[in-house]
């Protein structure tokens, strides 16, 4: 136990000292504090906003329509006739001039006139013109507070509700998808840089014959445990340094930004689910970079292997779009509950939806059968494969091998 002990120190002190751990372990706190100061630096020395006047023209044919010109940023000048309009447009004292028929009122169409080539309207000008008709339409036929709200754009608010009716803790919103969604981009990247650590450290003590020196005083079981857990607990630095450093990040975005960055919720269990997936994520990612770095020759060798089983990582990233459509189709059920997408799956779903325990219970039974299975099948291979040289093993031989070994 002690050799697996100072094996253990050993990995741990050389990972943590790498110059990429120690910037992908603080890059979210570092980039997040300064993202926040730059942008408080700038607001305070920018002073209050300048906002421009724009002016639209209009010609009314129909009648009746010459008040509540002002329009938030836009100001809206009549012209007695289209051939006063379209002169000011070409001389480029206006920008755009419409045109309210005299049927506008049975037809509902207005003609825009523009000097500029576009796809479409801006929005702020079909809502200035809109709310320009509406307001000279109903004046005089409802109260004004009726014409406000029915210029104000709808105020939707959506609560959600738990199976017994009660309004539940944890609501949902693009703002609470960001922090999982970056937790599990960076979680990824943990699990892929740590995995990497593990291949080209066994590769390298292959080729430099270290291995041989290493395994004449500790058994394979030893090795191996002492590596996994030494990068292991590189890697859960890591995770506990972002999932620390996040609700400070919140609560500093919440204050300076304002906006969506309020109302970001991180779920009861995510911190919880976090450590728990990272931790078996990288037992059955050590398990299986330590197959790979057992039948590679060579560090090179075994890092082409790799992405055999590290790009499986980012395949839930990859269809992130559709979970905002069908957040519990069993597209996403299946990569819940398969171990080696299990990880990020998880964190991404509980940003946009609550994961049924049925489903978390089955994808951690399988994680665990998973990391015993590979872990196994890695400690054979490596008292079989790990000290011999020269050319890669086929994938019958490795099969046959594990078989009858």
């Amino acid at each position: 136990m002690n050799k697996t002990l100072l094996i253990f120190k050993h990995e741990l002190l050389n990972a943590i000292k790498r110059k990429g751990f120690i910037i992908i372990t603080l890059i979210v706190p570092v980039i997040g504090l300064l993202g926040i100061g730059i942008f408080s630096l700038v607001s305070a020395s920018a002073g209050p906003t300048v906002v421009e006047t724009t002016t639209i023209g209009y010609v009314d044919e129909a009648g009746g329509f010459d008040q509540h010109t002002t329009q938030g940023n836009i100001e809206l000048v009549g012209f007695d006739t289209q051939d006063e309009a379209t002169t000011a447009l070409i001389n480029y004292d206006i920008p755009e001039y419409f045109v309210i028929p005299a049927e506008y009122t049975s037809t509902g169409v207005i003609n825009r006139y523009t000097l500029q080539r576009e796809l479409e309207t801006p929005a702020t000008t079909i809502t200035a013109i809109k709310n320009f008709l509406t307001s000279n339409l109903l004046t005089g036929e409802v109260p004004p507070d009726t014409i406000e709200l029915v210029e104000k754009p709808l105020a939707l608010v959506t609560t959600r509700l738990t199976e017994t009716g009660e309004v539940a803790t944890e609501q949902g919103g693009f703002g609470n998808l960001l922090v999982p969604g970056i937790f599990s981009m960076l979680l990824a990247l943990s699990l892929l840089i740590s995995s990497t650590y593990l291949i080209q450290g066994l590769g390298d003590e292959k080729e430099s014959r270290l291995i041989e020196v290493l395994l004449s005083s500790v058994s394979t079981r030893q090795l191996l445990t002492g590596k996994v857990l030494g990068l292991g607990a590189a890697g859960l630095v890591q995770v506990v340094v972002w999932l620390a450093s996040l609700p400070l990040l919140l609560n500093l975005a919440s204050s300076t930004f304002g906006g969506f960055f309020v109302t970001i919720q991180l779920p009861a269990n995510f911190i919880v689910l976090g450590i728990v997936y990272f931790i078996m994520g990288y037992a059955l990612f050590a398990a299986l970079s330590a197959g790979v770095g057992a039948i590679s020759p060579s560090a090179r060798e075994g890092q082409q292997l790799a992405p055999i089983f590290t790009l499986l990582l980012f395949v839930p990233l990859w269809f992130s779009s559709i979970l905002f459509i069908f957040p519990n189709s069993p597209l996403w059920v299946v990569l819940t509950i398969f171990p080696v997408t299990a990880p990020v799956a998880v964190m991404l779903r509980l940003g946009v939806t609550g994961v049924p325990a049925w489903e978390l219970a089955v994808s951690i039974a399988v994680l665990v059968l998973s990391i015993i299975l590979v872990m196994f099948l890695a400690i054979r291979a490596f008292r079989i494969y790990l000290l011999m040289y020269g050319k890669r093993p086929g994938l019958r031989e490795i099969i046959r091998t594990l078989r009858s070994g």
